[in-house]
């Protein structure tokens, strides 16, 4: 049985800069002691999308009172945490860059173990601090840079059973909204004019819909958007509200028939299993209409829908420190302080590339 630890996590991979300090009881219960999360949506909202230069600069002026302030809401000091979890990668190298500096500076000056942590993995292991999930589970992972449906096996044991091929979720849902003249982010935008629209009028492709592979695509739908808008130029504010409905019908029509199909996946291959669990984590998780199809397929399936609670599927630190302790439970070494971030940085070590190969690995 793991003893009673705690753990400062530090998140900077994106927009967000966060600090969290967590704890992790001989049970293996979780509870988030103090976090503090400060968003970079003002900086980068008149560009239309993260400026990377923008986000580093912000990180350097933030991260170091946020830690302070993390400790303090947690009533401990650094003498307390057992181990530094930092984000690794992937993500903007700027960004991560300067979370992992500050992680490895406090674990020089304290002399506490140092876990660099793959964002992913704690995206991936979210849902053991708040739900307490027993291993194997699927996750489905949405957000701007990432869509995929992953297979959980246990603490850095993951098999990827389908990811894009070309745009994330996120990422449409953010072109979508520019296009149409919609402010950032895109994915809230979207679904907010989508509340006044027809999802109807307009009959959007579904890529990929029906066959056997778990990929996904939405390179083609946000084409279509395009297209529909241009057809009807000058578009009207209902005009925009009818498409972005279609468009958001269009995918959560496309996520059931990706998603179900994985659900049956899973059946065939874990037949015994009592409690499977479908786990939607990243950003576009808020969607109201997406966790409602996801649901309803998940109810009709018999598995258990876990969302965590939103501030926990965006960027944050706790699930950094969550994965941290994770990895300290199992029985996994901490990292070296000569251990470099990784703007690319899959789950999956095995999978082939389907998107972005370069020399730091690949984007999916």
């Amino acid at each position: 049985m793991s003893p009673h630890l705690t753990i400062l996590g530090i998140e900077t991979s994106c927009d967000e800069t966060a600090a969290s300090v967590v704890s992790r009881n001989v049970e293996g219960r979780g509870e988030i002691l103090g976090e503090v999360v400060l968003s970079q949506l003002e900086e980068h909202s008149a560009y239309g999308g993260v400026v990377p230069e923008i986000a580093a600069r912000a990180h350097v002026e933030a991260l170091d009172s946020l830690i302070s302030e993390a400790l303090l809401r947690a009533g401990k000091s650094l003498e307390d945490i057992d181990a530094i979890a930092a984000t690794s990668g992937p993500g903007l190298i700027g960004g991560l860059i300067v979370g992992l500096m500050t992680g490895k500076a406090i674990a020089r000056a304290t002399g506490k173990p140092l876990y660099a942590v793959n964002h992913l993995e704690g995206h991936a292991l979210t849902a053991r601090l708040t739900d307490g999930l027993s291993f194997p589970y699927l996750m489905l992972l949405v957000s701007g840079g990432h869509t995929q449906l992953v297979l959980v096996r246990g603490v850095d044991d993951y098999e990827r059973w389908g990811t894009t091929i070309d745009d994330a979720l996120g990422e449409a849902f953010d072109k979508t909204a520019k296009l149409l003249g919609l402010p950032y982010p895109g994915g809230p935008a979207v679904e907010r004019m989508a509340k006044a629209g027809n999802p109807e009028r307009f009959t959007f492709p579904r890529p990929l819909v029906g066959e056997a592979r778990l990929d996904f695509s939405f390179s083609g739908l946000k084409t279509a958007v395009r297209q529909a808008a241009q057809s009807i130029e000058p578009v009207t504010e209902q005009d925009i509200a009818d498409i972005c409905a279609s468009f958001q019908r269009a995918v959560s029509r496309t996520m059931k028939d990706r998603i179900g199909r994985g659900l049956e996946r899973f059946r065939a291959l874990y037949p015994d299993s009592e409690a499977p669990a479908l786990v939607v984590a990243g950003g576009v998780a808020a969607n109201a209409e997406l966790r409602s199809t996801l649901q309803a397929l998940c109810d009709k399936n018999r598995f258990r829908f876990v969302a965590p609670p939103l501030a926990l599927c965006t960027d944050n630190a706790s699930m950094i420190a969550w994965a941290g302790l994770e990895r300290m439970a199992a029985g996994f070494a901490p990292d070296d302080l000569a251990v470099a971030p990784r703007s690319r940085w899959p789950l999956d070590r095995e999978a082939a590339t389907l998107l972005g190969s370069g020399k730091r690995g690949a984007k999916a």
